[in-house]
């Protein structure tokens, strides 16, 4: 493994699934069972997991890890971040398909290239990514990762585009109809 920068997280440990020191694993690959696809993995101290997944249940994977045979050693892996080197990863099939720790770090501008400051994470709550933008001011805005809201993604370029909602930032105007 080389270093921390060039490595993804696939998933992460949330707890032990019965008895046996199975793990439940929350995926962040497209498919969740594709997160016992790449081979060993690592945490962030560079410690080796092998995992084989077993099944899928609840939005989590079901996986065993080599060498952890009971609930007491799976539960002292909840919330071990799993990671891969970022060149085991295949390449994205088309323009508009990203890694999320590609997008980290890119720099963030309006349509006109005013910056609006760079890109600190990525999420997927379930409902559809989000992106984290860390403004100049130190301010953090969350917006959707939508066509709509972002629909330039220049990865090679460094820089995403961003149409800011109305409404999202106060502005210190008030709302059409609260005149009041």
């Amino acid at each position: 493994m080389t270093d921390v920068a060039s490595r993804v997280c696939l998933g992460v440990i949330v707890g032990p699934q019965g008895v046996r020191g199975q793990v439940r694993i929350k995926a962040f690959t497209a498919e969740p069972e594709d997160v016992g696809a790449y081979g060993a993995l690592v945490d962030k101290l560079g410690r080796t997991y092998e995992i084989a997944v077993r099944g899928l249940a609840k939005g989590v994977v079901i996986a065993s890890v080599k060498g952890i045979a009971d609930r007491n050693a799976a539960e002292v892996l909840k919330g071990t971040e799993l990671y891969i080197d970022r060149a085991r990863l295949p390449a994205p099939e088309d323009e508009d398909t990203f890694y999320h720790a590609d997008l980290i770090g890119l720099a963030v501008e309006n349509r006109a290239g005013t910056p609006l400051g760079t890109v600190v994470a990525v999420f997927d709550h379930g409902a559809g990514d989000v992106i984290d933008i860390r403004g100049g001011d130190g301010k953090l805005v969350t917006v959707p990762f939508t066509k709509a809201v972002v629909p330039v993604v220049d990865v090679p370029g460094g820089k995403i585009v961003v149409e800011m909602p109305e409404g999202l930032i106060d502005d210190g105007r008030k709302p059409v109809g609260d005149e009041g």
